[in-house]
């Protein structure tokens, strides 16, 4: 089966399919959500808490064409 990775807008990383995550030196961490976190505020890294909506986090796009619009 394929692994899909799916960038959600201002939001985490989403994993569909099956997959294996390791730490730094190779130890399985186990699968507790399917959504990783990519704001940096989880208080559960490397899965996503829903903390991105409560900090206003914005994705990297998001920011690209925010600092695109400023002179």
């Amino acid at each position: 089966m394929t692994v899909t990775i799916k960038v959600r807008d201002n939001g985490p990383y989403v994993v569909d399919g099956d997959f294996v995550l390791t730490d730094a030196q190779g130890n399985e961490i186990p699968i507790v959500k399917r959504a990783l976190c990519r704001c940096g505020g989880s208080m559960i890294k490397p899965f996503c808490d829903g903390t991105h909506s409560k900090i206003g986090f914005q994705g990297a796009m998001a920011a690209v064409e925010k600092s695109d619009e400023q002179p």
